[in-house]
């Protein structure tokens, strides 16, 4: 009677460990990993009453349509996880992220448009992860930034078009990639993969089938045949000028600021303004070809040819002014620190004083491949001298510039 009350205590105490829900067969492995095995049980959701001690849990070819925040409660133990060729569609924030020793994530073959990438920043011990065979149109760039020990990264046959350039980086464990069957649009925006393809160890399982789909001349061509030619960093080269040496403008001195681009495609120019008091950002131009100014930043005059005009610059326009050359390769921009000092007499003493300065007169910063580290560009000082004459006219009136004058003075042609 001993013995059997000692198997009956014994069968209590390890009951717990071994609960399985009823569709699934639960089984300790060798190395004392329990198995849960729910596979081809025509499952709906992840069945409930799994042991908390479970560290391989398979669920493959079911009809799991939908994955919740607490769909793995029960199992935070678990190392492997497989859930390929299901239904799922939806996976809500949460359903991975406190699954902390997961090495095996397998979600290939179901119908995923969107997923929580943000859940992967806590699986630092995920080794292999099969996502393909999903509807994936976009990754973030830095959706696998904290995989350190990924192994295996699996994304062929989605609906990716584009990958933004360091999706791959930080991953120092990576030896094995598949992106083949994806739409690839190989405009520039995919450049950087082509070069990263050639100079990385890792084994990019079937590179000859990572086609293009777009545009029209790319079609059915490998993405690592993009031209070189096609595709080039823009360069940009930062000219100013003003109307200082023979042109006079009683109401205030207008600065103007001439931005060159080169590369392949034409890189747009963007401008940022800081100053003291704001922060100003102008994509584009904002002066139409009939003069009228677009947008509500009238004080600053951005044209199409790369030129910004600041009519009656004063004091609150001190600040740094970048000029941006934009594509799909990437960026390069260049600044200059404008200050102003107002004087009835040339102030050269005020260059003296700073060493760094230089007069406005026609010169030009270049910016190439090197950035400047300091971000803040070359420091100009342009030294204002109000004509003496100015103050003595009759009735002490001051001619005014008028916008139209000064858009034909600039002689630009929109």
């Amino acid at each position: 009677m001993r013995p059997l009350l000692c198997c009956l205590g014994l069968a209590v105490l390890l009951g717990p460990c071994l609960a399985c829900p009823s569709p699934c067969s639960c089984s300790t492995k060798k190395n004392g990993r329990l198995l849960a095995e729910c596979a081809y049980k025509d499952l709906q959701e992840v069945p409930e009453g799994l042991s908390s001690n479970v560290t391989i849990l398979t669920l493959s070819a079911n009809r799991i349509g939908w994955l919740g925040q607490a769909s793995f409660a029960e199992v935070p133990e678990v190392q492997s996880l497989w859930l390929g060729y299901n239904q799922i569609g939806v996976v809500e924030p949460g359903a991975f992220a406190l699954l902390l020793h997961l090495k095996n994530l397998d979600l290939s073959h179901n119908k995923i448009v969107d997923f929580p990438w943000q859940d992967l920043r806590n699986l630092s011990g995920l080794q292999i992860l099969k996502m393909n065979n999903n509807r994936l149109a976009g990754l973030p760039r830095d959706a696998f930034r904290s995989l350190k020990d990924l192994r295996s990264l699996w994304l062929n046959d989605n609906e990716l078009t584009t990958l933004a350039e360091g999706t791959f980086d930080n991953l120092p464990s990576l030896s094995q990639l598949q992106i083949f069957n994806n739409p690839f649009n190989c405009s520039c925006k995919v450049f950087w993969l082509k070069k990263w393809t050639e100079n990385t160890s890792v084994s990019i399982t079937k590179g000859g089938s990572t086609l293009c789909v777009a545009p029209s001349r790319m079609k059915g061509r490998a993405v690592t045949d993009i031209p070189n030619h096609h595709c080039v960093a823009p360069s940009v080269q930062l000219t100013y000028l003003s109307n200082l040496d023979n042109t006079v403008m009683y109401n205030g001195l207008t600065l103007t600021l001439h931005c060159s681009v080169a590369g392949s495609p034409p890189p747009e120019i963007r401008w940022k303004i800081q100053t003291s008091s704001r922060r100003v950002e102008i994509n584009g131009p904002n002066v139409a070809r009939d003069g009228n100014v677009k947008q509500s930043q009238e004080h600053f005059l951005v044209f199409k040819n790369g030129t910004m005009a600041i009519p009656n610059f004063r004091k609150q326009d001190e600040g740094i002014y970048t000029c941006l050359a934009v594509n799909d390769v990437g960026t390069r921009d260049v600044s200059v620190n404008v200050a102003l000092a107002g004087s009835e007499n040339p102030a050269e003493d005020l260059l003296q004083d700073d060493p760094h300065a230089g007069h406005l007169g026609g010169r030009s910063c270049y910016k190439g491949d090197e950035l400047d580290p300091s971000g803040t560009g070359e420091k100009l000082v342009i030294v204002y001298h109000m004509p003496r004459q100015s103050k003595s006219r009759a009735g002490g009136a001051v001619p005014q510039v008028q916008l139209g004058t000064l858009l034909l003075a600039l002689g630009i042609a929109l």
